[in-house]
């Protein structure tokens, strides 16, 4: 009787996550025991996700273990959810083994810190920000032309990959990180080596079974015994923003590189110069003028810190290597792939760029606007090969 207690729980157990999706109505495939619709993405995500919404609507679901997932694909629903909603909506799924700096970037950031934060770095994403840091891509996309022209004159096929996955690093190590270093060179530099491990690290398969079908158990496990590679390396990203700190407050201010870095310490400095003269306290009838609606799950008086900490710094140059790096690198690959197979649009492209370099020396954030044909070559790409499909 005890056996078939127990059989009876843990099929139970099994089972029990997979209701609450038709409960409201939304349709989803069929779920297994434990692993949910994981085998459903067995052969990647993005085909696999066209299929979903194909076959169960606009709106529908899947589970990935036991975690339950809604696929919006309505524009209008789309519009009402990220706009019209969207104070019910701003925080993300709770980070369970994200660790610092992942942690203090604004993708884990919750409430009022997410929306301060926020607040703080649109900024540097404005026209006149962009134009400081072109100079910067310039001077990444002359290595990438170097290095390629070693190998055009070899003569000799080459992985193009490889050269955008140097020349991606390069821009991010320069722009977020402060660290020029040609990668393609220099393979052993410490900044190098450390992102390449970050991006070939992987969760071996079976325990992310494991994890995904026993959460309560392997989460609290994983965090007990926590992965020392991974700790080192984040260590290293750390300290490296850390020690870019120290050395840009050593420099005059007109020495101080124009980056993605420096916005966000003449961010900090500004917010800290407006926190000396005014309170920190979000009251109810403040938090309601700056919103229609207030943040969910925010308490009724919140002290939001008027500052960025080193840590949180640190997070967001550690997510410009993320959302950087493998996004900008398929891209390239991709269009590159599509202009060869294509040589009636490449010839156009190549004509369009010609007809640029003869009228302006230097490209920059306001001139690469005469560029129409490359910029829809890259908005196909886009569009055919999306390399973040999902928000």
């Amino acid at each position: 009787i005890c056996g078939l207690f127990w059989m009876l729980t843990f099929w139970r157990y099994s089972t029990s996550a997979f209701s609450r999706l038709s409960r409201v109505g939304i349709r989803h495939p069929p779920p297994l025991p434990f692993i949910g619709n994981l085998l459903f993405f067995s052969e990647g995500f993005w085909e696999n996700h066209t299929k979903l919404i194909t076959e169960y609507g606009p709106v529908c679901g899947y589970y990935i273990g036991r975690q339950m997932f809604v696929v919006v694909s309505s524009p209008d629903m789309i519009k009402q959810i990220l706009v019209t909603d969207f104070s019910n909506f701003t925080n993300r799924t709770k980070p369970n083994l994200i660790s610092k700096p992942m942690l203090d970037s604004i993708l884990c950031l919750r409430d009022d810190r997410w929306k301060y934060v926020r607040s703080l770095l649109t900024p540097a994403f404005s026209d006149t920000k962009l134009k400081e840091m072109t100079p910067l891509i310039n001077q990444a996309c002359d290595i990438l032309l170097c290095n390629l022209k070693v190998y055009a004159d070899s003569g000799k096929a080459f992985d193009i990959q490889r050269c955008y996955n140097c020349f991606t690093l390069d821009v991010v190590g320069s722009v977020a990180f402060g660290t020029e270093v040609d990668s393609e060179k220099n393979p052993d530099d410490p900044f190098v080596k450390n992102c390449r491990t970050f991006f070939e690290m992987s969760l071996f398969k079976p325990l992310l079974i494991l994890i995904l079908s026993f959460p309560f158990i392997m989460i609290p496990l994983l965090r007990i015994f926590p992965n020392k590679k991974q700790k080192e390396l984040n260590g290293f990203f750390i300290q490296t923003i850390k020690n870019a700190i120290v050395y840009r407050h050593q420099q005059d201010a007109a020495e101080r590189r124009r980056d993605f870095l420096q916005w966000m310490l003449d961010s900090r400095d500004s917010a800290d110069s407006l926190a000396a003269g005014c309170s920190d306290v979000i009251s109810p009838s403040a938090a309601s003028r700056q919103n229609k609606a207030p943040l969910a799950g925010r308490a009724p008086s919140e002290k939001v810190q008027k500052t960025l900490t080193e840590d949180e710094i640190a997070g967001q140059a550690f997510l410009f290597l993320i959302a950087g790096y493998e996004t900008t690198t398929s891209t390239l690959s991709f269009a590159t792939y599509l202009l060869a197979t294509n040589p009636e649009c490449q010839e156009k492209v190549l004509q369009e760029v010609d007809a640029f370099s003869a009228k302006h020396m230097v490209p920059d954030y306001q001139n690469v606007q005469e560029l129409p044909y490359l910029d829809m070559v890259i908005a196909e790409t886009l569009r055919m090969y999306p390399p973040a499909f999902r928000y």
